[in-house]
């Protein structure tokens, strides 16, 4: 598994399209679930499936699912059924 991690002292920033550049940056070839999870103000919304990170998100998705914030984690890891209900871990913990 590889995790980043982006903060921006700036409120509103589009921090997810940051998070997916690093994901892809970190992805392997055998990584095939990935995540990313943006804080706007407290509020986290997150998006999360199987494939590689060019696959999964998309510059539209990123804009309506993650929209703008000042902080982002993601992921990327070995794909299977089973990691994709646990892909994410940090949001069940948070909400």
């Amino acid at each position: 598994m590889s995790v980043f991690g982006i903060f921006s002292k700036q409120q509103q920033i589009d921090v997810a399209s940051e998070a997916y550049m690093a994901l892809f940056a970190l992805q392997h070839r055998g990584q095939q679930s990935c995540g990313i999870a943006v804080n706007d103000d407290g509020v986290i919304k997150s998006y999360r499936d199987m494939g590689l990170v060019p696959e999964t998100f998309n510059p539209e998705l990123l804009a309506s699912k993650l929209g703008l914030g000042n902080m982002a984690i993601g992921h990327v890891e070995y794909g299977n059924a089973v990691l994709l209900l646990l892909c994410q871990k940090i949001i069940d913990k948070i909400r």
